[in-house]
């Protein structure tokens, strides 16, 4: 049995998963909700979601050991994001905008993340 932990991986699993705290069926019916904009949902609802919420989404269905180079392109490019909006957020609070522009990729600020207690 090979050893298929790599310190980078588990600590990039462990970042996502702190700035990700919408569980993946609140994120698709966000997504889903914000694909469908004032109308009905378009035939291809799914494909009208924001690339990088999609792949959250995919990220979140997989085991750790099941990531791809593009699921770790994803997590890092989450984990950077909600990183940078917070720090930026923290001087003048949470405008619709950016709470928007954050539960696309799975956080939503106004909530707690899923690792604190």
């Amino acid at each position: 049995m090979t050893d298929r932990s790599d310190p980078e991986r588990d600590h990039l699993w462990d970042e996502f998963h702190q700035a990700v705290n919408m569980t993946s069926e609140e994120l698709r019916a966000f997504l889903m909700a914000s694909a469908s904009g004032e109308e009905a949902f378009p035939v291809e609802a799914e494909q009208a979601m924001p690339e990088l919420g999609r792949g959250v989404l995919t990220v979140l269905a997989k085991r750790k050991v099941d990531l791809t180079a593009d699921d770790l392109d994803t997590m890092r490019r989450v984990v950077e994001l909600v990183g940078s909006m917070k720090d930026g957020a923290a001087a003048g609070g949470v405008d619709d905008e950016r709470r928007r522009v954050l539960m696309e990729v799975g956080h939503d600020p106004l909530k707690p993340s899923r690792t604190e207690d």
